[in-house]
């Protein structure tokens, strides 16, 4: 009897073991982690799932790149547009004052 009560257990955790060797508990993870961050969620979510799922073994790690590069690219961005603020003032500076700025 005892040995009964095991098997489905043991059929389980088997079937764990096999979900886990083959990535696939990670890969729904970061799909779902990554439909769970999404600050507007789509209206499909089972297509949403199904369209990232067969990247999902890279998209952790190709999620976290581009959440990098995004920063970077902004805090890039930020930088030249105040720079771009800057020459401008200074070009102010050097150019003659039309008659309509007076």
């Amino acid at each position: 009897m005892a040995s009964y009560h095991r098997t489905p257990n043991s059929k389980r955790e088997t079937f764990r073991r096999y979900l886990e060797k083959g990535s696939v508990i990670e890969s729904l993870t970061s799909v779902l982690v990554v439909l769970y961050d999404l600050q507007e969620k789509p209206s499909n979510p089972l297509e949403f799932i199904k369209q990232h799922l067969g990247a999902a073994g890279h998209i952790s790690t190709d999620s976290e790149a581009l959440q990098q590069e995004v920063t970077e690219l902004r805090q890039k961005c930020a930088a030249l547009t105040e720079e771009n603020k800057e020459l401008k003032e200074k070009l102010l500076q050097f150019e003659p004052q039309s008659e309509n700025d007076v």
